[in-house]
């Protein structure tokens, strides 16, 4: 899912070395326990007749797709592929705690550099990893020549870093946390000149023919998942991290104080906490 944080080009943000990778997969792991409904709602919906047997889930994280593919098609098998230890090791530990290790495999590869020998697929799973290709067009052509007739590709992009805090919040610093995804974008923007992008005529041109397109809104109210606030406390953390340098010195301070966990005005303490995000969905057949 797409994030406000380094690039990676082929599975999910780390140049900050080790400590940045387990921090990135802690941020994906929340992701995936707080949408994990949305996630399951977007598998439900995918086009496909008889249950797909070969799945790949390319650029996995810590393995949302895979878990969410695994539950909704039991016959299959799924590779999960990404560029980080740290969140092979992941999916491979969930693997074996579920009870499903024998149906995942894990396959550490930069696509940017160089296509991994995957075999034939029924399914391919792209969720926040496309925007992060330096070339997204080459793999959408590697992916339409693995793919067996009648299988499928789905892409998932969201629209940025999901959101936290109403326009109106803090109220000694309102619109703060919008400020700082403005920062953290202008400094990614050249790193990622993909995030964003409409992927449908992209896919038409690499071969493939839209068989759907949706869109998924998610609102989490931090009352309802207590993992909110956890997951905006390490997203917001990191963001600080990518701003620090460049912020107002009035917004830092004001975001350090909502990233103190014991604070009075921490992030944990506000009773209008949730998370907001937008995700877009295309399948596609080549």
């Amino acid at each position: 899912m797409t994030q406000t944080t380094p690039t990676h080009g082929h599975g999910h943000g780390h140049e900050y070395g080790q400590d940045g990778r387990v921090a990135m997969a802690d941020i994906l792991d929340l992701d995936a326990e707080v949408l994990a409904e949305h996630t399951a709602s977007i598998v439900s919906w995918l086009p496909v007749g008889d249950g797909p047997r070969r799945i790949v889930d390319l650029g996995c994280g810590t393995g949302v797709g895979t878990f969410a593919l695994l539950a909704r098609f039991p016959e299959a098998h799924v590779t999960a592929v990404d560029s980080s230890d740290e969140h092979l090791r992941r999916v491979q530990d969930k693997a074996r705690e579920a009870g499903v290790a024998g149906r995942v495999d894990t396959v550490r590869a930069d696509l940017d550099a160089a296509w991994p020998d995957l075999g034939r697929l029924d399914l391919v799973w792209a969720s926040a990893s496309l925007h992060h290709m330096a070339d997204p067009d080459r793999l959408l052509r590697r992916v339409r020549d693995t793919l067996t007739p009648g299988g499928l590709l789905v892409v998932v992009e969201p629209d940025g870093f999901p959101r936290f805090l109403p326009d109106h919040a803090p109220e000694e610093r309102p619109g703060l946390e919008g400020r700082c995804h403005d920062v953290a974008d202008r400094g990614a923007a050249e790193r990622l000149p993909h995030r964003g992008a409409d992927f449908g005529p992209m896919l038409v041109a690499a071969g493939f023919e839209i068989a759907g397109e949706r869109i998924v809104t998610a609102t989490v109210e931090h009352t309802r998942s207590r993992s909110v606030g956890r997951y905006a406390l390490t997203g917001l953390g990191r963001i600080r991290d990518a701003v620090a340098d460049t912020l107002a010195a009035e917004d830092l301070a004001a975001l350090d104080r909502l990233l103190d966990p014991d604070g009075p005005h921490g992030l944990l303490r506000r009773d209008d906490l949730a998370l907001r995000t937008t995700r877009t969905v295309w399948a596609a057949r080549a």
